[in-house]
């Protein structure tokens, strides 16, 4: 979860930070030019809140056994590990 957090934390600092020369212009900025900053920042505030949804684990509804356990799945898994190959034996001569 604070891979999340900071994930969000950090494309909130890159919006800000991709604003900041836009309010440094010498010309008073124009409706259109305020719309359009408007657009970017929402988009590039969505997209990090959509990087920040996919990355929270989602779980299904709670199972109950018949022995009482309650199990949570996970709809979406982590991938496995990829097992890696034994190193070569280098007493065999």
């Amino acid at each position: 979860m604070n891979r999340a957090v900071f994930r969000l934390a950090s494309a909130g600092a890159l919006v800000l930070g991709l604003a900041g020369p836009a309010f440094a212009q010498d010309a008073a900025p124009t409706t259109e030019d305020a719309q359009k900053m408007a657009v970017e920042g929402l988009s590039k505030l969505l997209d990090a809140l959509d990087l920040f949804v996919k990355s929270v684990p989602q779980y299904a509804a709670p199972e109950v056994l018949p022995n009482g356990d309650i199990i949570l799945r996970r709809l979406n898994p982590p991938a496995a590990p990829k097992p890696t190959a034994p190193a070569p034996d280098e007493t065999h001569t």
